[in-house]
């Protein structure tokens, strides 16, 4: 992923694409509102990590990015990275502690 790539995708397009690959309506929705408040335009991990926290597998993430146009390599790259920064945040929160002696 060399290069910075653009994929754009209709709102009608995507729910589509959401909900054949068994995502709910519920969960949809809040995916959706994360990339209006983010004026329609949101990084492709951050993405990724959205469908992963909605509940959507590995295998069906992958596909939806395969419908935007994505190749096999960038996808890999975007999935690795994206368990680079859940381990970071969850590594984060387990370090990231104070105390205080009285």
């Amino acid at each position: 992923m060399a290069k910075l790539e653009t994929y754009t995708i209709t709102r009608q397009d995507l729910r589509r694409i959401l909900i054949a690959f068994g995502m709910s309506e519920k969960n949809i929705e809040p995916i959706l509102a994360s990339m209006e408040k983010a004026h329609r335009h949101i990084n492709v991990v951050v993405f990724a990590s959205l469908l992963e926290r909605s509940g959507l597998e590995r295998d069906k993430i992958m596909n939806v990015l395969r419908r935007f146009g994505m190749d096999d390599v960038s996808i890999r790259l975007v999935l690795d990275i994206a368990d680079e920064q859940k381990i970071l945040s969850e590594t984060g929160r387990l370090f990231d502690v104070s105390v205080d002696y009285g």
